[in-house]
C-alpha cells in the first residue's frame, strides 16, 4: 500500500487545475502584455482568474496580485508594511515564534534594518492570545503578522479577532494563509485582513505560483523592478498558464470546502485516537481548533528521521515538519515554541492527509506507526534509560 501523508508540503494538481492549464501551454500561448489578439486573449483569461481569486477570498479584483508563491507573497507583504512605518517614523512589529520561515526570515532582515520585532508566544495549544497581540501594540507599530493556520501542528488562530484589534488601533495586519487558502473558510474582509498570502500548490495547484491580497489603499513596495505587470507590482511576464490553473482548483476547493472538512476532520479524529494509545506520545497542537488534514505527533524516545524512513518502507510518504526545513539537524522551531524539550521535539511525526485518503489508509497509518515506533524503541539506549528509570519520562 502506498500512502501520501504530506498534503501540507503539496498537494497532487487536481484533474480541473490540468485541465484548465493545459490551452494555455498550447495554443493561448500569448503574452498578455501584447496588442494583439493573442495576447488579448491571455490578458482576459488573466482577468478571469484574478476576478475568480478574489471572488473566493471575498476581495476585489483589483487587490490581488500574482506572485511566484506564498514565501514572495509573505515577503513583498511585510516589507511593504515596513517602508510605509518607516516613512512616518513607525519602525515595530508585532508577530509569533511559530510563523514560517518565509515571515521569519524576511523580520530578522528588518532587524538588522533598525526594525524592533515582539515575537508573542503561544502557549501549549499553539494558539496566539488576541489580548496579548493587543497588548504588544505600540504607538510605534506599523505592522502585525499573524498566520492564519500552522504549517506544522496545523492549528488555526483567531484571525478575526486580531483583524478587529489591528482595525480599531490603525495598524496593518498581514496573515500568511498559505495552508488556510483552499481548505477553510477565508473572507478577507469578514476577517479584517489587510494583506494575505497564498500559494496554488497547497490547494491542488500548480506549484510556482500564489497571490497576494492587498486592501485598497495599501502601498505595496516592489520586490521585482522591470515592467509593467501586476499594476507595476510585480515584473515580468505573467505565468498566464499557471495562474489559470490556480484560480481553477481554488474554485474546486472552495465549492467542496465544507464537504471535504467534515470528512477529512472525521479522518483526523480518527488518527489521533489511534496514534494517542501509543504510550508516551503526545498530539502538537490544539485538539479541535486545527486543520482538518493535520496530525502531528511526539513520540518519547525515538528519532524523527527514522521513524519516516521506516514509514516510507511501509508505504508511508509523512514529514516531521516544514519541508522548508527538512535537512535541518535541528528540532521545530515551532514544537519549542510550544513547550516541547529538544530531546521529545526531535521524535515528531506529522501527517497530513488529503481528499483522497481512506479510512482504511487511516487503520494502516496507525498500525504502521504503532509498528515502527515500539521497533525503534526496541534498540534505543534512551528508550533504555527511560525504562530503567535512569531518565525521567517526559511525556
Amino acid at each position: 500500500m502506498k500512502i501520501y501523508a504530506d498534503n501540507a508540503a503539496t498537494t497532487k494538481m487536481s484533474r480541473r487545475a490540468i485541465e484548465a492549464m493545459t490551452p494555455y501551454l498550447d495554443n493561448i500561448y500569448g503574452n498578455p502584455s501584447s496588442l494583439y489578439s493573442a495576447g488579448q486573449e491571455a490578458k482576459e483569461a488573466l482577468e478571469r482568474a484574478r476576478a475568480s481569486v478574489a471572488r473566493c477570498i471575498g476581495a476585489d479584483p483589483a487587490e490581488i496580485y500574482f506572485t511566484s508563491g506564498g514565501s514572495e507573497a509573505d515577503n513583498q507583504a511585510i516589507l511593504s508594511a515596513a517602508r510605509i512605518g518607516k516613512r512616518t517614523g513607525k519602525t515595530h512589529i508585532v508577530s509569533d515564534m511559530i510563523e514560517h520561515h518565509a515571515v521569519l526570515h524576511t523580520l530578522e532582515r528588518l532587524e538588522d534594518e533598525g526594525f524592533e520585532v515582539t515575537y508573542l508566544p503561544v502557549h501549549e495549544n499553539g494558539i496566539v492570545r488576541p489580548e496579548e497581540v493587543e497588548a504588544a501594540i505600540r504607538p510605534d507599530t506599523c505592522l502585525v503578522t499573524i498566520m492564519y493556520a500552522n504549517n506544522e501542528i496545523g492549528t488555526i488562530q483567531p484571525i478575526r479577532e486580531i483583524g478587529k484589534i489591528c482595525r480599531k488601533r490603525g495598524v496593518l495586519f498581514h496573515t500568511d494563509a498559505v495552508q488556510a487558502v483552499g481548505h477553510i473558510p477565508v473572507n478577507v474582509k469578514d476577517d479584517n485582513v489587510d494583506m494575505l498570502s497564498a500559494s496554488a500548490h497547497k490547494f491542488h495547484g500548480p506549484k510556482g505560483v500564489g497571490f497576494l491580497y492587498a486592501k485598497r489603499g495599501v502601498r505595496l513596495a516592489n520586490l521585482i523592478e522591470g515592467g509593467a505587470q501586476e499594476r507595476g507590482k510585480r515584473a515580468g511576464t505573467e505565468n498566464v498558464a499557471g495562474i489559470v490553473s490556480m484560480s481553477a482548483a481554488l474554485e474546486e476547493s472552495y465549492e467542496k470546502t465544507e464537504v471535504t472538512a467534515e470528512r477529512l476532520s472525521a479522518l483526523r479524529d480518527m488518527l489521533i485516537d489511534g496514534l494517542s494509545k501509543i504510550p508516551h506520545s503526545a498530539l502538537n497542537g490544539d485538539r479541535t481548533r486545527r486543520l482538518p488534514s493535520n496530525v502531528n505527533f511526539c513520540f518519547e524516545g525515538i528519532e524523527g528521521e527514522s521513524l519516516l524512513l521506516l514509514l516510507d518502507d511501509l508505504g508511508i510518504m509523512a514529514s516531521s515538519g516544514s519541508a522548508c526545513t527538512s535537512g535541518s539537524l535541528d528540532p521545530s522551531h515551532v514544537l519549542l515554541a510550544i513547550g516541547r524539550v529538544h530531546d521529545v521535539a526531535h521524535g515528531s511525526l506529522r501527517l497530513t492527509i488529503g481528499e483522497e485518503t481512506t479510512e482504511e489508509e487511516v487503520v494502516y497509518m496507525i498500525d504502521s506507526v504503532k509498528e515502527v515506533v515500539e521497533r525503534l524503541r526496541s534498540f534505543s539506549p534512551v528508550w533504555r534509560d527511560l525504562n530503567a528509570g535512569v531518565k525521567e519520562f517526559i511525556l
